[in-house]
């Protein structure tokens, strides 16, 4: 039994959530996110309350009862109120700039690294600090993991691109004898 699973999970004020066929949509204040279901599973709405059950208890049905049930509840609070994820760039001469739905990224190469971003996401500079928010969990999730492949932070100065709350294990370099 998935103790995530098993959890019901209420729907915030100004929220709404269908279900159609095998897709599952809800919108709410800050836009709409829609999801397939995977066919063993099903959806229950009564009143406020949604829960996730398998159709079938069978192996595939209980390992994925937990994960659609975390992604169900990953959209309701989405939509409510926005994921955000920062990225701290480290270094001298390391820019950022946002140009439309473009951002410029200054990271010590011959050329300036430029990335599209995607539609639902919001993305502010401010100083060494890059923002980046939207909707979905996933895709704020995968936009950061991809900026921050760019250009990884190093271990002995610390210079790149991470996560605000990502701590930097230093390698002391070499020593003098």
């Amino acid at each position: 039994m998935s103790r995530i699973g098993k959890k019901i999970i209420t729907l915030p004020a100004n929220t709404e959530i269908k279900i159609s066929g095998d897709k599952v949509s809800v919108k709410g204040p800050l836009g709409e996110l829609s999801r397939i279901l995977h066919p063993s599973l099903e959806v229950k709405i009564s009143g406020n309350e949604v829960s996730v059950h398998p159709k079938k208890m069978t192996l595939e049905s209980r390992a994925l009862w937990g994960t659609y049930a975390s992604h169900l509840t990953n959209m309701i609070s989405g939509v409510n109120k926005l994921f955000e994820k920062k990225l701290i760039l480290e270094g001298i001469g390391f820019k950022s700039e946002v140009n439309g739905d473009k951002i410029t990224l200054a990271l010590g190469f011959s050329h300036p690294v430029i990335v599209l971003i995607p539609e639902d996401l919001q993305v502010t500079t401010e100083k060494n600090v890059i923002t980046i928010s939207g909707p979905d969990k996933e895709e704020v999730g995968q936009f950061a993991s991809k900026l921050r492949s760019l250009k990884k932070p190093e271990p002995y100065k610390g210079k790149g691109m991470r996560y605000q709350d990502e701590i930097i294990k230093r390698k002391q370099g070499k020593k003098l004898v």
